[in-house]
């Protein structure tokens, strides 16, 4: 390296050396600036921390004016300085003073400097801070200088995360590398966790890569599997999940993975070309994490994060490494903070210690969700680049609740939400009181509370709310986490299984709402620019009529005996519905033939869900024995505002005059005819929602269990009389005029209702 006294290796073994002194922070970071000035022959070396507020302090200086330290702040976007922290890009001049985004500074007395060489302070992808060598001399730094800059400025980004500066600095103007951070996220499990952050870290880095002896690493890769296999085998047999359950069946299909022979194939040819047996599992992972990141479902996505689970927890056991941190090392309180992470990670962690998770990537159906919300983990997904905002053991609260998560949060949060777990526990105690109590408003009218349900994990809700019953059984849940298409055999399984821990309360089975977002692996996936408006639900039914019959083949013959409810979703004409009704009756023909028990009664309804039937109540009605409004399509159709898209899916309010309108029109209709109808969907799940529902007249509702006792506790309290002659008069005022959300909020605070 041109002028360089020793060479990076030196500087990084003088620092070291530095960095275990025991001296000042100050003095420490003194030292520093020294010692990186010297070696690269600079006449200045400077270190500008990143603050919480968005500025750049000079911390430390060798070269400028000492008196300039801590009292040259400058803007994150001012100056050459800011130009490098805001890019998170080197800037390399033989001539400063000439850019355009030279910013000057007379207390540094830096104008007799001409060349600049300025690297971010990077750490997991944050800027932490920038430093900088400046020589009198017009020169261009060489790329073994810059790059030797670039990995001195590690040291210091790990001097920064490691808080020791915070002593240095003036209140509000910490580091930012330590600051306060409040992030949302996507809810995955329910439930408020605090606790400190453990790192989970998938990936495993690969040291030797050529193979010396190619026998002894086939051996090696043959027992790593076994010991794999082993592993995994002791996982399902775990008292947490040995009794059963979706969560089973995902680990079920999770451990036969281990057992794919294509798989085993590709790793061995890999270790034939001359490559540890490691190195062949991540090239052979890679391989797989290719082609998968191109396939455009989520489904799909989800599913790599087994793959690459599995991939890692088989190079762990090549290289010796723990799958978790063992009991010893995991703290209390432990808040898991992962890229991503398969089902069987998750189950390595001591469940006495584990209280929350935090998760980049994974959505509500991915495997790692649905064992969370097994094991009752608050979980919250969709944090970008959350293992490089945290340092092991930084405080943390999980709302898995609102998606919320606080990352070294201050005392009076902490205090808030330590209240919120107390007020939590105990209102979860006022809601079990009101368990066996009937859902009566105070003047006398009875609202059925259902749940939602897709899992035989979600069974117990009935039991543990005292729910009326089912009102929406997702079916297409079971296809999405089996490996293979599920058999009429395991669907009939399932379906009783419910309809026994239903006992007699009523089941509403939703027919496969598959397509869209709900891509099967074993099927074909069709690319479409509008998925939620294209080939899903009862179209694919009806043109796959072999998979629904099958389904509902499965239904009927697990209903013997008893009432069958099924409904059919995305029903846009009556035309098709009575095509899906016809299937039902030729079942129906098929097993009275075969001489199977029959259900004592059928019930067929559909789901509205699909603006068009608003125009064809009357038609509908006519035909259908039930009906169930689907508010999230529903309302994503209503205003063309798709609710996975965050700019749009809070852009309309669904306690709107129009949607209130549209809905009050079915429930009009319905009673009209003598029909029944219910709506599922997130609104029902709102208090403020449900309260809403009641005062237009639904008296069904399917929400998600946890919502079950605090909207039983509203209803209780309310007269729905009063509220109907306080906001349906402004139902009929022009759209726009009044907030329909607000004057809810207005009654239930003039009648106290806990909303």
């Amino acid at each position: 390296m041109r002028g360089a006294l020793g060479g990076p290796r030196v500087l990084l073994r003088r620092l070291r050396e530095v960095m275990a002194e025991r001296v000042s922070a100050q003095e420490r970071l003194d030292k520093v600036v020294v010692l990186i000035a010297a070696n690269m022959v600079a006449e200045v070396c400077s270190v500008y921390v990143l603050r919480v507020d968005g500025t750049l302090e000079l911390y430390a200086t060798e070269g400028l004016k000492r008196e300039a330290v801590h009292e040259t702040v400058l803007k994150a976007d001012e100056g050459l300085v800011g130009l490098v922290a805001s890019e998170a890009n080197p800037i390399n001049l033989s001539e400063a003073q000439a850019h355009p985004a030279f910013s000057y500074r007379p207390e540094t007395g830096e104008e007799v400097y001409h060349s600049f060489l300025g690297v971010p302070i990077l750490r997991a992808g944050n800027t932490l801070g920038v430093l900088v060598v400046q020589n009198r001399a017009r020169r261009t730094y060489t790329e073994e200088e810059e790059e030797a800059l670039q990995t001195t400025s590690m040291v210091l980004a790990e001097m920064i995360a490691s808080g020791e500066l915070s002593a240095l600095a003036r209140p509000g103007a910490e580091p930012a590398a330590r600051h306060t951070m409040h992030v949302q996220g996507a809810s995955l499990s329910d439930g408020i966790a605090l606790g400190h952050v453990v790192l989970h870290e998938p990936r495993v880095v690969i040291t030797n890569v050529i193979a010396d002896d190619l026998p002894r690493e086939l051996k090696r890769l043959d027992t790593a599997i076994s010991t794999l296999r082993s592993d995994l085998d002791r996982m399902v047999e775990h008292r947490d999940v040995a009794d059963g359950g979706e969560h089973r069946d995902v680990l079920e299909a999770y451990r036969m993975f281990s057992y794919d022979q294509g798989w085993l194939h590709r790793i061995r040819e890999a270790v034939s070309t001359g490559l540890t047996a490691e190195a062949a599992v991540e090239r052979v992972q890679s391989d797989t994490r290719a082609r998968m990141l191109r396939a455009s479902d989520p489904y799909l996505r989800d599913r790599l994060h087994d793959l690459d689970d599995l991939a890692n927890r088989l190079m762990r056991v090549l290289m010796g490494q723990d799958h978790a941190p063992g009991r010893e090392q995991m703290p209390d309180n432990a808040i898991v903070v992962a890229r991503s992470m398969g089902p069987a990670a998750l189950l390595d962690y001591d469940r006495k210690k584990l209280r929350g998770l935090i998760l980049e990537e994974g959505g509500p159906t991915s495997h790692v969700s649905i064992v969370a919300r097994a094991l009752g983990i608050p979980t919250v997904g969709e944090i970008e680049n959350a293992t490089g905002l945290v340092e092991p053991g930084d405080a943390v609260i999980v709302d898995g609740t609102t998606g919320n998560v606080h990352l070294r949060p201050p005392q009076d949060i902490e205090v808030a939400y330590g209240e919120r777990v107390k007020l939590r526990a105990r209102k979860q105690a006022q809601y079990r009181a009101l368990r066996e109590r009937p859902c009566v408003t105070k003047d006398g009218e009875k609202v059925a509370l259902m749940i939602n349900a897709g899992l035989t994990i979600d069974l117990p809700h009935i039991e543990e709310t005292g729910a009326a019953g089912i009102g929406l059984f997702r079916t297409e849940l079971q296809f999405m986490v089996a490996p293979t298409l599920p058999r009429v055999g395991e669907q009939l399984s399932l379906y009783r299984s419910v309809l026994d821990a239903a006992e007699k309360k009523p089941v509403i089975f939703r027919t496969l709402d598959i397509g869209g977002d709900k891509v099967l692996p074993y099927m074909r996936n069709f690319e479409e620019e509008n998925p939620a408006l294209g080939w899903r639900a009862i179209r694919l039914g009806l043109d796959r009529p072999g998979l629904l019959r099958s389904q509902v083949r499965a239904l009927l013959r697990a209903s013997g005996g008893r009432e069958l409810r099924l409904m059919f979703p995305m029903i846009a004409m009556v035309e098709e519905f009575d095509k899906a009704k016809s299937l039902v009756e030729i079942e129906l023909t098929h097993l009275r033939r075969h001489g199977h028990q029959l259900p004592d009664r059928v019930h067929i309804g559909t789901m509205l869900e699909v603006p068009s039937l608003l125009f064809q109540l009357d038609e509908l009605f006519e035909r259908v024995d039930f009906l169930s409004v689907g508010s999230n399509d529903l309302m994503q159709f209503l205003y063309a505002a798709d609710r996975g898209n965050t700019r749009v899916s809070d852009r309309f309010d669904p306690l709107s005059a129009p949607v209130l309108r549209a809905l009050k029109e079915i429930a009009d209709k319905a009673r009209k005819h003598g029909k029944p109808v219910s709506l599922c969907g997130e609104l029902a799940s709102q208090p403020i929602g449900a309260l809403a529902l009641a005062i237009i007249g639904y008296r069904a509702l399917s929400l998600s269990p946890s919502a079950v006792g605090p909207v039983k506790a509203l209803l209780l309290d309310l007269d729905t009389r009063r509220g109907q002659e306080a906001i349906l008069p402004y139902l009929a005022q022009p759209v726009g005029s009044v907030s329909i959300r607000s004057k809810l909020e207005d009654f239930a605070a003039a009648e106290g209702l806990q909303l």
